[in-house]
Order: structure tokens, then C-alpha cells, then sequence
């Protein structure tokens, strides 16, 4: 909808420099866009493991391959064009940039340590499972979070929040 030409991969290929996969899905960049791909093409992966570049058959294809700086490997392809692979196919985002940035991490440590304390705090009626994050500290961390950016929300009226857990209504 942003004026944006939609297209098969493959056909993308001949026209696309720089491929970020976010879908969390195995193999979305594989043999035929491998072939398809202009030269110099740089290919990452910010979605799920390294799943979603099939790594393995670019490895196969490559007539050579060489680490041309950490964290970016060139593969030279039978037909002599290049592809570059970014972080060996693993998250972009973290890999390369060497982890989350500390006004993140804070977010998701808090989260662990509340969870810890509410976890031997209720460890007489929790039986053993895997459970959701209590709406109230993940709320309540977010909210501290926002506070400490000097950032204000709007609440949610009795009527938004209402609407929000239910299907009761838009789904018809």
C-alpha cells in the first residue's frame, strides 16, 4: 500500500540489492532466488534462527566462499556474480550490532527477575508448567519504562478494554 511493487521472489531478484527475511518461516531465500539474484546482493536474516536463508544449499552452489569481514561472507557463484551473507544467516539485528542495546534488555531482565519472585512467592498453588508473564508486571514494567522516557500514554476507556478481550463484536 506504500506504492510498493509486489512480486515472487524469484522475480524480485533480478531487481532487489539488499534481502532482509522477517517471516519466521524455514528456507524463504533458497536455490531458485540464489540463481535469480543480481550481483552483489546481500542477504540477511532478521526473523527467526538461521532458518530462513537455506544457508546449506548456497554453501553447495558457491564456487568459492571467503569471509570478506566478520560477520560477512561472499559467495562466488558458478556464473562469477557475488552474494553476500550477512551474520551466517543468524538474526542481523542481534549479531551484528552485538546484542540488544541496554534501554531493551533492562525491559526483559526486570521481566525475569519479577517473574522469579512472583514464581517463589506462589510456588504453593503454581503446579508445574510453562506460564504467561502476570499481565500486572508485565504491565507495570512497561509503564515504569514509559515513565522513565518521559513518555505519556492515553488509557484505555472501561469500553476499549472491554472490546479488546472480547469477539464478541467486529467479527460478524
Amino acid at each position: 500500500m506504500d506504492g510498493y511493487r509486489v512480486m515472487p521472489a524469484v522475480e524480485a531478484a533480478a531487481q532487489c540489492d539488499v534481502w532482509i527475511t522477517v517471516t519466521g518461516d524455514i528456507n524463504v531465500i533458497d536455490v531458485a532466488m540464489f540463481e535469480a539474484m543480481k550481483d552483489g546482493a546481500i542477504i540477511c536474516n532478521s526473523g527467526h534462527f538461521n532458518v530462513e536463508i537455506n544457508i546449506a544449499h548456497l554453501r553447495e552452489m558457491a564456487t568459492s566462499v571467503r569471509e570478506v569481514r566478520p560477520l560477512v561472507e561472499e559467495f562466488v557463484m558458478p556464473d562469477g556474480k557475488t552474494i553476500y551473507l550477512l551474520a551466517d544467516g543468524r538474526l542481523v539485528n542481534l549479531a551484528c550490532a552485538e546484542g540488544h542495546p541496554a534501554n531493551v534488555m533492562d525491559m526483559s531482565f526486570a521481566n525475569q527477575a519479577l517473574c522469579a519472585e512472583y514464581m517463589v512467592a506462589n510456588a504453593a498453588e503454581l503446579a508445574p508448567g510453562v506460564y504467561p508473564v502476570p499481565e500486572d508486571i508485565d504491565a507495570g514494567i512497561a509503564k515504569l519504562k514509559l515513565e522513565s522516557m518521559g513518555v505519556e500514554i492515553d488509557e484505555l476507556t472501561e469500553e476499549q478494554q472491554a472490546y479488546l478481550c472480547s469477539w464478541q463484536e467486529g467479527t460478524c
